[in-house]
């Protein structure tokens, strides 16, 4: 019999939907005391960045499309569903990243250099994944929910996961630089 559940459950795993069905548990974990949402940026068409990339020009960035904003806006409307409406909002400097963060409409955003993009900039990552675990482990382990908005390669360093558009991770802090993962969130 508890074979039987198990491959049910199993199977029911492999349909269409399933891990829709789960983000609902997903996002109530989300506020609870501790938890953290590494967010990828929202749908911004293309990859990597322009060989004229300036951080502080977003003319030369790619940039969020209207897919991508009214994904932001959406995201932050789930959350708030699900009974987040205020967080700690940390960006990347890009513009894709801080444009996402702040059409959450989640509070004040601040920019965190350590959610940067190392995409291109292979000497940058060990700095940055440092710098970022460092972060994590002093954030308050019973503190409100926090979203940082990054890029998937920083999310892949983190939690192991690849993050699509819009998606993202969410870890319990532990007081340590290693968060556990608790579950992902797809993008709507």
């Amino acid at each position: 019999m508890l074979r039987r559940t198990f491959l049910a459950s199993a199977a029911l795993a492999l349909l269409p939907g399933a891990a829709l069905a789960a983000e609902p548990l997903a996002l109530a974990e989300l506020a609870k005391p501790g938890r953290v949402l590494m967010l990828r940026h929202a749908l911004a068409p293309g990859v990597g960045d322009p060989a004229h990339f300036k951080l502080r020009d977003c003319s030369t960035q790619r940039n969020l499309d209207a897919t991508g904003r009214s994904q932001a806006v959406e995201l932050g409307q789930r959350l708030a569903r699900a009974g987040i409406s205020r967080a700690w909002v940390y960006s990347s400097q890009w513009c894709r990243c801080l444009d996402t963060a702040r059409l959450l409409g989640l509070g004040t955003v601040t920019e965190l250099p350590a959610l940067n993009s190392f995409f291109d900039r292979p000497r940058d990552r060990d700095a940055n994944i440092a710098a970022l675990r460092a972060f994590l482990a002093k954030l308050p382990a019973d503190g409100p929910p926090v979203v940082l908005v990054t890029h998937q390669v920083t999310i892949s360093a983190i939690t192991g996961t690849f993050a699509v558009s819009g998606g993202g991770v969410i870890l319990q802090l532990d007081g340590s630089a290693t968060p556990r993962v608790l579950g992902e969130i797809s993008a709507n």
